[in-house]
């Protein structure tokens, strides 16, 4: 069996409230290889954590994060909401996986890739996002690497492929069979998948020999994985 990167969604969100440090270091405690976290722009232009567009969900504020500034985000936060800097930071060397929801413009791409850079972390961070946002990134960092999100069976055609040059096609896990595994590897991609959270599931793209798994229950997955033996 190929070894799978166990990736943390969000960091360990069914116990730690996602898209936080707290969250973060509870997902690499029980055995998260990396964390996935979702990356968005404040209006001063500060990188932070955060999935929506607004702090209503997590944080019960109705206000769109691009109408706040970073110091205006910590003080409704009480600083929970931490900067890229500051995950980047608390991953402490892991690997981290960076979504970029809202479907970045080349400017705002280039934002977080300066703040990856400003970090020293270019190593151990990787990009996912559609296609829109992944032309973005590599428009901002020819030297990223990048896993291009993928939500149908139809494959990505050859020019997008040329122009993102992804090193994963990231699929939701209700598409993959064998048969779409082999043709990922064939194709010379790794092949990750999200976001499978029962042992079943998980089960099966272990057993279709995917490279990595994005899942909220990074615990079952480590467990799941440790029981099984490498190729």
């Amino acid at each position: 069996m190929r070894n799978v990167t166990a990736v943390a969604h969000r960091g360990d969100p069914y116990r730690v409230r996602e898209n936080t440090i707290a969250s973060l270091r509870s997902a690499l405690h029980r055995g998260a290889d990396a964390v996935e976290v979702d990356v968005r722009l404040t209006r001063d232009g500060v990188p932070v954590l955060l999935h929506d567009g607004t702090l209503k969900r997590l944080w019960e504020h109705d206000r769109p994060l691009l109408s706040l500034s970073a110091d205006e985000v910590r003080g409704l936060t009480g600083g929970r909401v931490p900067t890229l800097a500051e995950a980047l930071a608390a991953a402490d060397g892991h690997r981290v996986m960076l979504d970029l929801p809202g479907t970045p413009d080349v400017r705002a791409a280039r934002r977080v890739v300066d703040a990856v850079r400003q970090c020293g972390a270019q190593d151990r961070v990787y990009y996912c996002a559609g296609a829109r946002a992944m032309l973005a990134v590599r428009a901002a960092d020819p030297a990223a690497e990048i896993a291009l999100t993928w939500t149908t069976l139809a494959p990505p055609r050859p020019a997008l492929l040329e122009a993102v040059r992804p090193r994963w096609l990231n699929y939701r896990f209700t598409l993959l069979d064998r048969d779409l595994a082999r043709r990922v590897h064939r194709d010379g991609y790794l092949l990750s998948a999200w976001t499978p959270d029962t042992r079943r599931s998980m089960r099966r793209l272990l057993d279709l020999g995917v490279d990595s798994i994005t899942t909220n229950r990074i615990d079952t997955l480590h467990t799941l994985r440790t029981a099984r033996p490498s190729a």
